[in-house]
Formats: C-alpha cells, structure tokens, sequence
C-alpha cells in the first residue's frame, strides 16, 4: 500500500494543489501566488509555495504522465514534431529539445549544453522508450537530426520542409510566458524540471478551446480539474 505523501503536512492537499497548479499552469511569480491565495483566505508565504511546488510538482506531473503514455499507447503515433528552443541561463545559450504530438501536446523535452547528434540521439531514444515510435518525424534543417535518426535507422521517417513544424514553434509560447514571469532560469537543473513538470500541466489542461463548442470545452475542463484534485489521493 502507498504511502500518503500528504501525511507529514498540517495544509491540506487541496490547498497544495492549487497553490502548485496556480504556479505551474498560469504565468504566476511565487509572490502573485501568494496574494492571490491570501484574497481566499490562505495565509503562506511566497517560500511555502515554492518548497510545495519543488516537492509536489515532478509527483503530480509523473502521474498525468503515466496516465497519458497508457492510453497513448492504443492510440496511433503517427507524426511527431521535433524543434528546439535557445534559453539563457547565467548568460549562457543552452536548448530544450522538444518533442510534439500530431495534437500539439508535449511529448518531451530535454535540456543540453550542445545541439549536435549527441544530444539529439539521446533525446530521441528517452521520447522513444516511452512514446513508442510515429510513422512521421517532421523537423527542421539540422543535420543532427538526420544524423540521429540515421543511427536509429529510421532516417526514411524524417519530414523536413517549410512551415511543416509550425505545430512545435507555437507549443514554445505558453514556457516563454513562465520564462518571463520567473525572469528567466537561473541552473540547467531547474530548467529540466520545471519544463517537464510545466508540459505536463499544460498538456492535462490544454482543451482545445477554439475547436470545441462552448458546452463540450465546459465538460472537458471540469473533467479536468476533477482529475487534477483526484492527483496522489
């Protein structure tokens, strides 16, 4: 039996999962946070809510994601859209690799000091080992993915043409959004971590607004943050 990874806090979980979705899902400092829990009558400090989004946040994330790979794994792969993203960090250039789905969701991503076959062969293989493989894997011009892909041997599966990777630039803006509010990223550490927590989140809470009707979107977004309360019962 688990073992209740609230039992040691005197706050209740449903306070500790807004405070960590408010953080992670919306382009929130820690201190917006904290006053806007404060308008509802919860006393913290801005420090609390970041101990219980470093503490909460990879063990909420890690459950939408086993959840997602489970049923991902009936549904048919069939594209993939692979871009990366320049972010400073103490006024050095690294890059999160970013892997989309043919819906626009975050699959993966991944942080490297270089963008050479290296670093995108190993991104490739962890998205592979959970994802499974798609039948296309649109990019762009960089000759490391090709070289990656030929060393996996599927290089016959790459799509490289103009706008075809529109779908992996736009998946950029909601991050660059959290980049801004926390005033950029201070350690490669704490990037991975907090991308991956962040796609997560954004993936269980992504909708698809403009193509449901109002009635059905309503439905999707209870549903959601039913499931959301329902994280690490």
């Amino acid at each position: 039996m688990n073992k209740n990874p609230f039992r040691y806090f005197k706050t209740s979980p449903e306070i500790i999962r807004l405070a960590v979705m408010m953080y992670v899902r919306f382009p929130l400092s820690l201190r917006n946070v904290e006053d806007l829990l404060h308008e509802r009558g919860i006393d913290i400090c801005h420090e609390t809510v970041r101990y219980w989004w470093n503490r909460f946040g990879p063990m909420f994330a890690s459950e939408i994601r086993r959840k997602r790979a489970d049923r991902m794994r009936a549904w048919p792969q069939w594209q993939w859209h692979l871009d990366e993203m320049f972010v400073k960090i103490n006024g050095e250039t690294h890059y999160l690799w970013r892997a989309v789905d043919h819906e626009g969701e975050v699959l993966e991503a991944y942080v490297t000091k270089r963008r050479n076959r290296q670093a995108a062969l190993k991104f490739l293989r962890k998205a592979m080992k959970r994802y499974g493989q798609p039948d296309t894997i649109v990019t762009d011009r960089l000759k490391s993915y090709r070289a990656a892909m030929k060393q996996l041997g599927n290089e016959d599966k790459q799509d490289v043409g103009r706008w075809l990777n529109n779908r992996a630039e736009n998946s950029h803006q909601p991050l660059r959004r959290r980049e801004r509010a926390m005033l950029r990223f201070r350690r490669m550490r704490s990037l991975q971590l907090f991308a991956s927590v962040h796609s997560s989140v954004h993936n269980h809470f992504n909708l698809e607004r403009h193509l449901n009707q109002r009635d059905r979107f309503k439905k999707n977004r209870t549903a959601a943050l039913e499931e959301w309360r329902q994280l690490a019962a």
